[in-house]
């Protein structure tokens, strides 16, 4: 019998976590820290070990299947398995975590609760992604959302209650839509309730249900991804969170949002994704412009990176819209490379404000004087957020708007304002990083801020944080297939199946009002080279 790497994976540092209570405290934490470092570093071999020894990139199908009856009667069962849509974010997590754990090495405040819950969200996001199961997939989707209440309530800034707050009710409240969207689907039919994924793609759903579940589904995973006017708990729950939080919140949380787009509006509601598909680009070009609008215009170092995460994962809802297997496959390659860049950028903002204790950029300037390697290291995450070619954020940003510009499922004009629009984004983007860079470390340094504190340089444990971020950021940046080929087969048969849907809504006679200024009709054949 095979090695059940995904249900270790999973139930390992959840298990793990459970002996932190019974850890000796002596107040630091020093002993618990190394404990969860290497619960997460062993987490992380795993899902490695899982990825060399059981998957295939070249398969489309399910893989590291693992499958146990636990409550027969309402159809629920242990069932886990990867493929090319959710293994490389298996691997993102428990890698981004282990940083994360490392991150928080000066926590001393509750260390054994912080490290707690850190390792338990762990398991609770590999099962996120990992679950073939709707109800387990619920269930795993919940178990995230009260470590990271906690860890924001209790290691937050000023306002920590209002934004933990904050964040439990958007997301509780909108986690209700797959609930009620999974047992509409499971019950459909009459018989025995199924939730696995497999038996709801065969269960072949009317078009009327299916949208309706889908616009339940949109609105649940719009809150995490975030869809703008959903995003409000974003730059509130950053504005409070410590640094590895954040990395949790941007590098792995929001990419749950995108993960479950695919997983489920696109793969199980095809009928339904083909008629939302064009909404989801115009959400996706409002995020872009009016995130990047907003980021530019904030004040705060930490509001201003969490509207640029906002405004960034708008080319994933793009590139979900699309109909091409290159722009598909440019949505996920930009959740990788935000996930790596949006963590590296957090942890520095945490970084600078352990030095300067104030978040404001009227009250920074000239810091690059005194922090020479925390400057580079701030450039350095900045290009790559910005695209520069190079870096990972600009070949999956190229692969979106090419793919977009390239299907042929929308019309010449509506390709051409969606791309021309987006680009602003893509405009806007470098001039409030750059800017930022420049009042941060540039100008006058302030007497008062250097006075008042220690501006000590970034040290090694944070160098090597960073350093490990930026390897895969550039390695995917000069050599894309490093990334894009563990997904391809998997992301080109889930655009094969919405194409295919595609086609069936053009069949069927008149087009839904003022589809003719978006879709061209017919589709042409599906182009998956």
């Amino acid at each position: 019998m095979p090695f059940p790497w995904l249900s270790a994976s999973i139930l390992f540092p959840i298990a793990a976590a459970l002996v932190i209570p019974f850890f000796p405290d002596e107040g630091e934490g020093k002993q618990v820290r190394w404990y969860a470092l290497a619960v997460a570093l062993i987490t992380f071999l795993l899902t490695v070990g899982g990825y060399l020894t059981g998957y295939d990139p070249s398969d489309p199908g399910l893989q590291l299947v693992e499958r146990v009856q636990w409550l027969p009667s309402i159809g629920l069962s242990w069932s886990v398995a990867a493929d090319g849509i959710s293994m490389p974010l298996i691997l993102l997590t428990s890698f981004i975590t282990a940083l994360a754990v490392l991150a928080a090495w000066p926590v001393t405040f509750k260390p054994k609760l912080f490290f707690f819950l850190l390792l338990a969200m762990d398991g609770g996001q590999i099962a996120v992604f990992a679950v073939q199961d709707m109800l387990l997939f619920f269930l795993a989707w919940e178990l995230e959302l009260l470590p990271v209440y906690l860890l924001i309530a209790i290691w937050g800034g000023k306002k920590r209650q209002y934004a933990a707050t904050k964040f439990i009710i958007y997301t509780a409240g909108s986690s209700l839509f797959i609930l009620l969207a999974g047992l509409a689907m499971a019950f459909y039919g009459g018989g025995i309730p199924t939730f696995e994924y497999s038996e709801l793609m065969a269960k072949g759903f009317p078009p009327s249900f299916q949208l309706l579940c889908y616009a339940g589904l949109l609105i649940a995973f719009g809150v995490k991804l975030p869809i703008v006017p959903l995003h409000t708990w974003l730059p509130d729950a950053h504005g409070e969170a410590t640094a590895p939080v954040h990395m949790l919140l941007a590098g792995i949380l929001l990419k749950m949002g995108g993960y479950a787009l695919l997983r489920f509006n696109c793969q199980i509601l095809p009928d339904a994704h083909a008629q939302f598909a064009p909404l989801l680009v115009v959400l996706g070009v409002v995020n872009i412009i009016y995130a990047a609008l907003t980021s530019f215009a904030q004040r705060n170092l930490k509001r201003k990176i969490a509207y640029s995460s906002i405004s960034h994962m708008g080319f994933v809802l793009i590139g979900i819209g699309s109909f091409s297997a290159l722009g598909s496959s440019g949505a996920m390659l930009q959740m990788i490379s935000h996930g790596l860049i949006g963590a590296s950028l957090f942890f520095l903002v945490g970084a600078t404000y352990d030095r300067t204790h104030t978040l404001q950029l009227d009250e920074m300037g000239g810091v690059g004087q005194n922090m020479r390697k925390m400057f580079a290291l701030w450039t350095i995450c900045s290009l790559a957020s910005l695209a520069l070619p190079g870096m990972s954020g600009f070949v999956s940003e190229l692969m979106i708007f090419v793919g977009f510009a390239t299907d042929d499922a929308y019309s010449l004009a509506f390709r051409i304002v969606v791309d021309g629009l987006a680009a602003i984004g893509v405009i806007l983007t470098p001039i409030y990083l750059l800017s930022m860079l420049r009042e941060i470390f540039y100008g006058k340094e302030n007497v008062e801020l250097a006075s008042h504190t220690q501006l000590v340089d970034a040290e090694p444990r944070e160098i090597y944080i960073v350093g490990c971020l930026l390897v895969p950021i550039i390695g995917i940046g000069l050599y894309p297939r490093l990334m894009t080929d563990t997904y391809r087969a998997s992301m080109e048969a889930l655009v094969a199946r919405d194409e295919s849907a595609m086609k069936m809504l053009n069949s069927r006679g008149p087009a839904p009002i003022g589809s003719g200024l978006i879709r061209q009709a017919p589709l042409s054949a599906p182009s998956l080279g």
